[in-house]
């Protein structure tokens, strides 16, 4: 439903500038980049397992579709 996406691109949008902020700093902090890459892509697979798949919590409102018309209808 569109209220789903919008939450899921709520939080896809947040979750990805906080990593972004938080592998910058951890990766300064201790000097390495692959650290800060470590640390961005394990946030990254993290937030795949909270978005992609169909969690009822993003379905509360479906969309309802028109019924179908039969061939004589058309």
């Amino acid at each position: 439903d569109f209220k789903g996406q919008k939450t899921a691109d709520d939080i896809v949008r947040v979750v990805l500038i906080a990593s972004t902020i938080l592998s910058f700093v951890i990766g300064f902090v201790f000097s390495s980049l692959m650290i800060t890459m470590s640390t961005f892509a394990l946030c990254t697979v993290a937030l795949s397992l909270v978005v992609l798949p169909p969690w009822p919590m993003f379905n509360h409102h479906p969309v309802t579709w028109l019924s179908v018309q039969g061939e004589s209808q058309k």
